[in-house]
């Protein structure tokens, strides 16, 4: 049987844009030797598996894209859209019934796992034992990638985990209607959630990245990307240990490693206590 439960299975078109974006630059995908992305909760119609397949193609054309609903009708769904679509398509897309188990067919090991908007509609104390179960499926050197974004993509976070556990935590935020960074707050992955308050690193994050957006307003007459680069180098020049460098700040994405957000007891999730 699955591992999980049917959630709302909200789809909106282009909304996993920034996440894609930043999974196909990643060494799991581009490196992997037969390169096999899950889609694990993909929702109520197959059109994010499509445009994942889509856009990981452009840096590796290889790359085969299976989608995982743990609702038997989603799949029938999504496997009726298939046989809608162009030949190459069907040749690297595929549908499946399965949940945090992350089934595959022949039980290929996936390099790279996404998992949307999935875990924030469970319990903070089941997060634990899904990430454990979903990285065990990977393939050397495979990630995955859970996180959640708003109901256009404009704001999106998610940690990026390995066998060992959570490595790095990434804040992706569309900088023309950007008005505060603070918004990311709305849409912070179950495991950091409902540890946006005072003591607890996250909150530290957000109340740091937010004054230096606003230290630098004056960069603004430039462009909002030109603002962003100088606030994540604000916050590097501060301490903070921000990783990666212009050519992603400017796209609004900030990423520091899972140390500098992890809740306040050390090892809580790995313990999953």
């Amino acid at each position: 049987m699955p591992v999980g439960r049917v959630t709302r299975g909200t789809t909106g078109t282009n909304r996993l844009r920034r996440v894609d974006r930043w999974i196909a630059e990643q060494p799991a995908l581009r490196r992997a030797h037969h390169p096999l992305v899950v889609d694990l909760g993909y929702g109520a119609s197959g059109a994010t598996a499509f445009e994942l397949r889509a856009r990981l193609a452009r840096v590796r054309p290889d790359v085969r894209v299976h989608g995982l609903e743990i609702e038997p009708e989603r799949v029938r769904r999504a496997r009726a859209q298939l046989e809608t679509m162009d030949a190459d398509t069907r040749a690297h897309v595929s549908f499946g019934l399965g949940g945090f188990e992350a089934p595959t067919p022949g039980d290929e090991a996936p390099a790279v796992i996404r998992a949307f908007n999935v875990l924030r509609q469970y319990d903070e104390a089941e997060v634990a034992d899904a990430w454990a179960r979903m990285t065990n499926r990977l393939a050397p050197g495979g990630i995955l990638v859970e996180g959640t974004c708003n109901e256009i993509g404009r704001v999106s976070t998610w940690i990026e985990a390995g066998t060992e556990g959570p490595r790095t935590f990434t804040i992706s935020l569309h900088l023309d209607s950007l008005e505060t960074p603070l918004i990311a707050a709305e849409r912070l992955p179950k495991a950091l959630i409902h540890r946006n308050v005072p003591g607890e690193r996250i909150h530290d994050v957000l109340q740091r990245l937010d004054r230096a957006w606003t230290l630098e307003a004056s960069r603004a007459v430039f462009s909002p990307r030109q603002r962003f680069i100088a606030t994540a180098q604000r916050l590097r020049d501060e301490g903070m240990p921000v990783l990666g460098g212009p050519r992603r700040w400017r796209l609004g994405e900030l990423t520091v490693p899972w140390g500098a957000v992890e809740p306040g007891a050390a090892g809580w999730l790995r313990s999953g206590g």
